[in-house]
C-alpha cells in the first residue's frame, strides 16, 4: 500500500514538474507586460525577466552585453519629486576633479500618454550600494558605468525605473529602452 502511494506521489510530482516546465516555456514566449500605475507596455523580447531582488521592485530585467550585463528595475509608489531624488542619485557618482555633479548627469523630460517622465542620465564611476539607505550595505565602485533613472509621474502616483550597466551595454540597449518608454500607454 505504501509503495502504491509512493509511486503515485512520484507520478504526480513528475506530472506537476512537467506541467510547470511547459507552462513556464509558454510564459517565456509571451511578452511580459510591464504595468506602472496606469501606464503599461510590453517589455522588449531581448529583456530577460529576472526574479526581483527585493519587495520594493515590481519588475526586474537583465539586458545582455559583451562587457557585462545591464539591469532594468521598476519600483512603484515612489517619490515623484526629481528635486529630491536627482541630487541624491548624482551624489552616487564619483565626480572627477574640475567637474561638478551637474556635469556628469544630464536631465531631461518626456511627456507620454498623460504622464511626465523625468530622466537623469549619469556616467562615470558609480558608487553602487545594493541597499542605498542601509548604512551597513557595502559600497562597490563600478568604473565606466552609466545609470539612467526615470521618474514616471502619473497624477499623484510615481514609479521609478533604473537602468544601469557598463557603458557599452547601455549604449547598445538605450535605443530600445527609449522606444519602450515612449510606448507606455
Amino acid at each position: 500500500m505504501s509503495r502504491g502511494l509512493f509511486g503515485m506521489a512520484v507520478f504526480l510530482g513528475l506530472t506537476f514538474t512537467l506541467a510547470a516546465g511547459t507552462s513556464f516555456a509558454f510564459a517565456a514566449d509571451k511578452p511580459v507586460e510591464v504595468k506602472l500605475s496606469k501606464l503599461k507596455a510590453p517589455a522588449p523580447a531581448e529583456w530577460a525577466v529576472e526574479k526581483t531582488a527585493n519587495r520594493l521592485r515590481s519588475f526586474q530585467f537583465k539586458l545582455k552585453g559583451d562587457d557585462g550585463d545591464a539591469e532594468l528595475i521598476v519600483m512603484p509608489e515612489t517619490n515623484p519629486e526629481p528635486s529630491k531624488s536627482f541630487p541624491r542619485w548624482k551624489a552616487s557618482f564619483v565626480v572627477p576633479e574640475g567637474k561638478t555633479a551637474d556635469d556628469i548627469g544630464k536631465q531631461s523630460k518626456l511627456e507620454v500618454a498623460g504622464a511626465t517622465l523625468h530622466i537623469l542620465d549619469a556616467s562615470g564611476t558609480w558608487k553602487f550600494k545594493e541597499r542605498p539607505f542601509d548604512p551597513k550595505s557595502k559600497e562597490e565602485q563600478r568604473d565606466n558605468y552609466r545609470v539612467v533613472w526615470v521618474i514616471v509621474v502619473e497624477g499623484d502616483d510615481a514609479t521609478h525605473i533604473r537602468i544601469s550597466g557598463p557603458q557599452e551595454t547601455m549604449v547598445k540597449h538605450m535605443p530600445g529602452v527609449e522606444k519602450w518608454l515612449k510606448s507606455l500607454k
